[in-house]
């Protein structure tokens, strides 16, 4: 639908606002992709060695691993701000067709559903939808995987993890999430829009588990990185 939209209008692009590409070729050059050795094994966080990160060895996250497709900069930032606070919702479909090869070929995991992590109430009824559902259905699809918007929901309203330290993250993401039957057996890719510590996507997946899912893996379209001076792979 957004592909035979932008044959009638053309669109901006959403890292920069060029007129007539959905996402630029200089934005392309731009995007910083998370992929090689220098990654924590589980987290996916830059780091000097291969192997786990120090975080990870002292307390592993629930998911399998998580993985971003790119650093929380220009031009992403610029268009994960405007799919989530200026409604431009094809954006989602964009970030999802950048994100297919690297999701698909780079990673390759034998998921069997896809699972956004869910707003909650207060925040859907101001933004009136989710911007990871966004991005999260068109790469299901892409896949061929089956979708379930609703695999996961809140059941309890956090504070935003903003501004949060590690410890404050994990403390306000307990016990947030409860998941769907439907995951039982099954191997669930769960979703959200940055991460940062992984602490929500955690969350998520000690739902899915305890809902009896059989493996979890965890994937953002961006990562937001300490100001350490680690070299990205």
């Amino acid at each position: 639908m957004w592909g035979m939209l932008d044959l009638v209008i053309p669109p901006a692009c959403g890292g920069c606002d060029k007129y007539g590409f959905a996402w630029c070729e200089d934005c392309q050059k731009a995007t910083k992709i998370l992929n090689g050795k220098l990654l924590c094994e589980i987290c996916g966080i830059p780091q000097e060695k291969e192997g786990c990160c120090a975080a990870c060895l002292l307390e592993k996250p629930h998911f399998r691993v998580l993985r971003a497709w790119a650093v929380f900069d220009h031009p992403v930032r610029s268009a994960l701000h405007k799919l989530k606070y200026r409604r431009n919702i094809s954006l989602g479909w964009t970030l999802a067709a950048q994100m297919f090869d690297f999701v698909k070929a780079d990673l390759n995991w034998p998921v069997e559903v896809v699972i956004p992590i869910p707003l909650g109430e207060k925040r859907y009824r101001e933004r009136g939808y989710n911007q990871v559902d966004m991005i999260a259905r068109p790469l299901a699809a892409s896949l061929g995987v089956r979708y379930l918007t609703d695999g996961l929901k809140r059941q309890k309203e956090t504070r935003s993890q903003v501004g949060l330290t590690k410890m404050e993250r994990l403390v306000n993401v307990h016990q947030a999430f409860a998941a769907d039957a439907r995951v039982r057996d099954k191997i669930a890719l769960v979703m959200d829009d940055v991460s940062t510590t992984g602490a929500t996507l955690s969350a998520g997946a000690d739902a899915l588990f305890l809902a009896g899912a059989k493996d979890v893996y965890a994937l953002t379209v961006a990562r937001a990185l300490p100001h350490n001076g680690l070299k990205l792979a």
